[in-house]
């Protein structure tokens, strides 16, 4: 009886049971990429996993450069019915072709530039995958934004999981065979991520079950979509910037060898943000379109409490990050554990001002994270060139700890302003418990009407 209630409670279609998949998802993705990041460190040693992080590096960094902010305003215009649905995700598929080939191009040429000091091998795996990587990841987040706006979670879930699930397979099979190489390993990343895609557009195959080469019919359509994805564009663009120019600053200051050691630590990080990037991508689709008290409502109690939960989470964790390091990387890695505990606080502090940003996107004023974001990555970038040549690695570590601080302050002076919310309320509201303990009673509830149905 109690397992039929779980299950039921597992499965409803509820704002907490999708946040509780999607959280399990997560944690699911955090320990496949725990695994990934064991076994590329074991496989390839320090500096042979900073230059298998140099190949994969770039098709992401393209993506979130060339997004323009679709996946985000298909969701906004999909919930808020502004136009054609099937206008909408042919517009955006369409676009991004050329969009993908002509930024395939153009890291095709720089990418030896760029990558001047690494092996002549490494550069040309990196050309390839890039290139074929890029249009993948490109629609990839598409359906991934199709599939959340049509509450199709299993969808989304499934692109985000088996992705790094089959990529960790199929290092592990090349491994087993006796053919691993950078060069097998990155071909293996990309066929099964494609085979995801393949799988992800099959499983949305009845929207896109849409006239693709027709003639534009609705270009109301067309501009509803790219109108609010020229909004969000600029605080996507500042966020990829944020995320990866840590690793722009490694490649172009520091060795192979240090960015190994900082994938690494960076990846056991955001354990630390399996919650709040839960909380993240489901509470925005969820909340946009109602009005603005509800929306700051259901947005500030998922900070508050997923802030709550992770926190609690960190104390224990930090206390055996180190010998944890040792033991699954080697001790070689032991040298990069100071920016392995930076950049720990400084996840859960990352991943609750995104929380509070979904407020804005939702609320159709995008405009105020894009100040953040600029302020915040402008005193990010500031210090990393301050205190990189300083504190090495610490110091790229400090530097995003710091800007997650800023991001956050700003984050809550612009909800006073857009809401009129003090941040003291964000912050603590005492009805927090109230909330979770009607929660459990109504878990409860349902057990005992399972129970006595059975």
């Amino acid at each position: 009886m109690a397992q039929l209630a779980l299950k039921r409670t597992w499965k409803g279609g509820g704002l907490v049971q999708t946040m509780l998949r999607t959280s399990a998802t997560n944690f699911l993705m955090m320990v496949i990429a725990t695994l990934t990041s064991i076994v590329t460190a074991r496989m390839f040693g320090v500096v042979g996993k900073g230059e298998l992080s140099a190949i994969l590096f770039w098709p992401t960094l393209l993506a979130g450069l060339v997004g323009f902010g679709l996946p985000t305003s298909l969701i906004y215009n999909l919930k808020q019915s502004q136009a054609g649905g099937g206008e909408l995700v042919r517009a955006g598929f369409l676009f991004q072709i050329p969009v993908s080939l002509v930024a395939g191009f153009v890291a095709w040429q720089g990418l030896p530039i760029w990558l001047a000091d690494y092996p002549e091998p490494v550069v040309r795996a990196a050309r390839w995958f890039t290139a074929l990587m890029l249009p993948t990841i490109l629609a990839a987040n598409l359906v991934g934004a199709l599939a959340q706006s049509m509450n199709r979670f299993n969808v989304y879930n499934g692109v985000r999981l088996y992705g790094p699930l089959f990529n960790l397979l199929g290092l592990l099979a090349l491994w087993t065979a006796g053919q691993l190489s950078l060069v097998s390993a990155a071909a293996a990343f990309l066929a099964t991520s494609s085979l995801v895609l393949v799988w992800s557009l099959y499983g949305m195959r009845d929207a896109l079950r849409i006239d693709w080469f027709g003639g534009l019919r609705n270009t109301g359509a067309a501009k509803a979509l790219f109108g609010y994805g020229s909004k969000v564009f600029g605080v996507e663009l500042l966020g990829t910037l944020y995320s990866q120019f840590d690793k722009l600053v490694i490649l172009s200051m520091l060795t192979a060898k240090e960015l190994g050691l900082y994938t690494v630590v960076y990846a056991l990080s955001r354990v630390f943000n399996v919650v709040q990037t839960a909380v993240s991508s489901v509470v925005f689709p969820r909340v946009t379109g109602l009005d603005n008290a509800r929306i700051v409502d259901t947005v500030g109690r998922a900070f508050r409490l997923s802030l709550l939960v992770m926190a609690i989470v960190l104390a224990p964790s930090l206390l055996i990050g180190r010998f944890m390091m040792g033991l699954l990387f080697g001790e070689p890695f032991l040298e990069a554990e100071g920016a392995f505990y930076l950049l720990s606080v400084e996840c859960i502090i990352g991943g609750g001002s995104w929380i509070l940003a979904s407020a804005f996107n939702a609320a159709g004023r995008p405009g105020l994270v894009l100040v953040r974001q600029a302020i915040s990555l402008a005193a990010t970038i500031g210090l990393f060139f301050v205190f990189t040549p300083l504190y090495g690695l610490n110091g790229i570590a400090l530097a995003l700890l710091i800007g997650a601080a800023i991001r956050l302050t700003v984050t809550l002076i612009a909800m006073r302003m857009a809401f009129g919310v003090k941040a003291g309320s964000l912050l603590f509201d005492k009805n927090d418990f109230g909330f979770l303990i009607e929660r459990v009673r109504e878990r409860g509830r349902r057990k005992g009407e399972s129970g006595h149905a059975n």
